[in-house]
């Protein structure tokens, strides 16, 4: 059986996109069979997968508002073992649609339901909001993983994660626990990198994984080609950091 895990952050541009895909690649190549779950309007993930967002015939919008099932969205990539449910912009429209539908919350997770015995890991890539769409992914999950990048406003908006967390733990998913998190765009050198890791830390005791992901120019490249990191340039600093990464999750969970 699968593990459901949403990287989550309101926050844009912390990476949950990125380190979806990269995580995910680096845990194809180690064997195991991943699903990258798209839900995010912008189809970033999508794109970054090496898939034509203006191709897309099913994406999870179809799948949200139940006219598609998720074996007819599934698309599968070009890198090992990692399979994709992809965005379009069509997504834009669920959030208002959602409101209108029975069981709003809970439509993702019943859309999973089926098909995660065929799959090891699940991520879903959050859009940066705490709308019915991020709802629908913290109510499927089991667990999620929270990116915070090394800059002045990391811990903004943190709280209030949280406590949609804590809602989401009361009515909807009482198993919903915290997977890690992620300290992204890393920079040793600067003081206040070393000032977000010990309020990061204080914040979340014991959940910060100790790998962490540095600022670095090929991982921010690859996503225009297409390509996962370590697809792209694989002896890159960037590369190496989410192996480390996808390893300790592995390990976290288990899994050899």
């Amino acid at each position: 059986m699968g593990k459901i895990i949403a990287m989550a952050n309101q926050k844009g541009g912390v990476g949950k996109t990125t380190s979806a895909i990269n995580i995910a690649a680096w845990i194809g190549i180690f064997g195991k069979k991943v699903l990258i779950v798209d839900i995010d309007p912008q189809g970033n993930t999508t794109s970054g997968l090496g898939i034509n967002k203006r191709e897309v015939q099913k994406s999870t919008y179809e799948l949200l508002i139940g006219d598609a099932k998720a074996r007819d969205v599934i698309v599968h990539t070009s890198f090992k073992n990692v399979d994709v449910l992809p965005s379009n912009l069509d997504l834009a429209a669920a959030e208002i649609e959602l409101v209108e539908l029975e069981n709003r919350a809970g439509r993702l997770k019943n859309a999973l339901i089926g098909i995660k015995p065929e799959y090891d890991f699940i991520f879903i890539d959050c859009p940066p909001s705490l709308g019915l769409i991020t709802l629908n992914a913290l109510t499927a999950c089991d667990t999620l993983i929270v990116p915070i990048q090394c800059e002045y406003y990391a811990l903004e908006g943190l709280s209030q994660l949280m406590s949609t967390v804590r809602s989401v733990k009361r009515l909807y998913n009482p198993q919903i626990e915290i997977e890690g998190v992620l300290l992204t765009m890393y920079d040793a050198r600067l003081n206040l990198t070393m000032q977000v890791v010990e309020e990061v830390k204080k914040y979340f005791p014991k959940k910060v994984y100790k790998n962490v992901i540095p600022r670095n120019v090929r991982v921010s490249e690859a996503p225009s080609f297409g390509q996962p990191v370590s697809y792209f340039d694989r002896g890159s600093k960037g590369s190496e950091a989410y192996e480390e990464l996808a390893k300790e999750i592995l390990n976290q969970n288990k899994i050899k």
